[in-house]
């Protein structure tokens, strides 16, 4: 889990820095209009918003409230993988080592009831 929780750091550093980047310097609806009128930046978007949805996917099974996997998929969707290395971090200090907490988080208990029958 160290090594999880080494990446999500990283990622939640350049994340934060790149993001700060993009609204100090760039122009959202300028810099996005060249981004969406080149066949591959559309291909981005799309790959990008594929990889937001199964995230989201997860997020939604292992959580143990509606209200807060709405939050969590609304970010995710708004801040995109900045929202998923905090998620990351999160899960991996709850866990507390735990994979299967980590992996099934709300659902843990569940699962494994079903797996001994």
């Amino acid at each position: 889990m160290k090594a999880g929780k080494a990446v999500a750091w990283i990622g939640l550093a350049m994340m934060t820095l790149g993001l700060a980047n993009g609204f100090i310097y760039g122009d959202f609806f300028n810099d996005g209009a060249k981004l969406m009128a080149n066949p591959w930046g559309v291909m981005s978007m799309i790959d990008l918003y594929v990889g937001f949805a199964l995230f989201s996917m997860w997020i939604v099974f292992r959580e143990k409230s509606i209200a807060g996997s709405i939050a969590w998929v609304t970010m995710m969707m708004v801040l995109g993988f900045f929202t998923a290395c905090i998620y990351l971090l999160k899960v991996f200090y709850k866990s507390d080592g735990d994979w299967l907490e980590f992996f099934l988080g709300a659902k843990k208990d569940d699962v494994i009831s079903k797996l001994k029958v």
